[in-house]
């Protein structure tokens, strides 16, 4: 398995969903704005608490997360 040390998953943050380690920003979160437009430089702006190594490990976790699941799902 894929080591994703900036990753956390805690049900008492953020119910359980993947956070950047420390914080309340989700993997989601970074995911939904990239795919609106916003650009790392903004993220980090907007964030100063996050790293882009952070982002890129958000994406990397999450394209992770993606391949295993399709893994499971069997054709009809």
């Amino acid at each position: 398995m894929e080591q994703f040390e900036r990753i956390s998953h805690d049900a008492g943050v953020m119910g359980g969903k993947a956070c950047i380690a420390g914080t309340r920003i989700t993997v989601g979160m970074i995911l939904l704005q990239i795919s609106e437009g916003v650009t790392i430089t903004e993220l980090l702006v907007e964030y100063p608490n996050l790293t882009e190594i952070d982002i890129m490990q958000a994406l990397r976790y999450a394209a992770w997360a993606i391949g295993t699941r399709e893994e499971l799902i069997l054709p009809a």
